[in-house]
């Protein structure tokens, strides 16, 4: 017996066949280019804004820019809402299909967001990008989920969800090289080429054993409609609060985060560059921060349960936004402080991977896809209200910190929401 093999026997797990490699490397790629994609824009928010008014007939002020970045990355998010759509196209067609088109969309668009000339023509880009976008976590967490076995499926959810923050780190990377350098459009282009590779490997990649059998048993009629059925209906709807809850707080840190370290990085003396690498350097920690965050959540998740483990970390959540934002954001000597809360905050925005575990738990195959999708998506459309309003809060307060700071009173609803979540602790996948 081989090594491997010999490991695999001690630790008691179903080894992988490369068909399940092959798949979860694509869909890995395909989310980290998710993130990166989504980290480019908050990184480049201000360079863009700057060049793309003047040519829209709008002045480049600092209200006008944060207020023109929050109503597009609003936009981005109305389009991640609309990508719910991927999910009966996965339950009807096939997972890997669906992923392999959500990928190819997204990347698409996001090279394009590259030429563009004005704000509108990035406006419409952005929200063809958020559409792909958006249909990629649900797609890769479900076809993760059926393709690995029982025994291995929870700890694949949290690997899996790593490839979104490998992504911030790859966009802070680009951002210190190509971005500080080239500027903000070569930094969409490159969003081009991982995508190709995952659509390449995806090609040759069949569906889950677990889809096969049930298209071939279940016709799928209206999984939309079956998600909202006496089965579903209140576990669809507690999962698309908790998601809304995890999308503004996120999206709120994300998007602002590289603006704050600026901020700071020139009230402590730093030069243009310096503060863009200080920048990097923070999405780069903040991204270490959540990939262990990710990778602990099941782990936690099969000792606590999983609504306890998503309390705790909707807990994370409460306390780092309020010091780093409501606190570290406004010290004379603030750049240390608001770095080191980082990497906890990152760790609290693992919060994202109990989805990829919990959501696949609580549906069966044939709606499985329609209802990841449309639980992950929904709350897009309440995050770009809610991302439009700290915009405006932004440019009438004249000030970043209080705004972000108070997107932590969502985790506090959304741990008041979690007793009223299914708890699947212990149970397999549905068939």
């Amino acid at each position: 017996m081989s090594i491997q093999g010999n490991v695999v026997s001690h630790l008691g797990r179903t080894k992988l066949n490369r068909q399940q490699i092959n798949g979860f490397w694509a869909a890995w790629f395909g989310w980290m280019l998710d993130g990166m994609d989504s980290v480019i824009y908050a990184l480049v928010l201000a360079p863009a804004m700057t060049q793309l008014l003047p040519r829209s007939g709008i002045a480049a002020t600092p209200g006008n820019v944060g207020l023109a970045g929050s109503s597009l990355f609003a936009l981005f998010l109305v389009g991640w809402g609309l990508s719910f759509l991927w999910g009966p196209i996965a339950d009807r067609f096939g997972r890997s299909k669906a992923l392999m088109f959500s990928i190819l969309t997204y990347s698409l668009f996001t090279f394009l967001s590259g030429f563009s000339q004005n704000i509108w023509e990035l406006a419409f880009f952005r929200l063809a990008a958020g559409i792909g976008i958006g249909g990629e976590w649900s797609m890769a967490g479900t076809f993760v989920s059926e393709s690995w076995p029982e025994d291995r499926r929870k700890m694949g959810a949290g690997f899996l969800q790593t490839g979104y923050y490998f992504g911030f780190f790859v966009a802070a990377v680009l951002n210190y090289t190509i971005g500080a350098h080239f500027g903000w459009r070569p930094m969409f282009w490159v969003g081009l080429v991982p995508a190709f590779v995952s659509f390449w490997v995806l090609w040759g990649v069949k569906e889950p054993e677990r889809w096969q059998k049930m298209i071939k048993s279940v016709k799928v009629q209206r999984p939309l409609a079956a998600i909202f059925s006496p089965e579903y209906r209140k576990r669809t709807i507690v999962n698309s609060a908790l998601l809304t809850v995890a999308i503004i707080g996120l999206w709120a840190g994300t998007v602002y985060e590289p603006t704050a370290l600026i901020d700071l990085s020139r009230r402590a003396g730093m030069s243009a560059i310096q503060a863009v690498h200080m920048a990097s350097y923070g999405t780069g920690i903040l991204s270490i921060g959540t990939i262990l965050g990710c990778l602990a959540l099941p782990l936690i998740a099969e000792s606590l349960g999983r609504k306890k483990a998503l309390a705790v970390y909707f807990g994370i959540m409460v306390v780092t936004i309020v010091l780093s934002f409501g606190w570290a954001f406004y010290l004379q000597h603030g750049l240390t402080p608001f770095l080191i809360i980082l990497f906890f905050l990152g760790f609290g925005g693992g919060n994202f991977a109990a989805f990829s575990l919990w959501l696949p738990e609580q549906y069966k195959t044939e709606v499985r896809a329609t209802a990841f999708a449309f639980t992950t998506s929904i709350g897009r459309f309440v995050g770009a209200i809610v991302t439009f309003i700290i915009g405006v809060m932004i440019k009438e307060m004249h000030t970043l910190g209080t705004p972000v700071a108070l997107t932590a009173l969502a985790f506090v609803v959304g741990i008041a929401i979690i007793p009223a979540a299914l708890e699947t602790k212990g149970q397999t996948l549905p068939e």
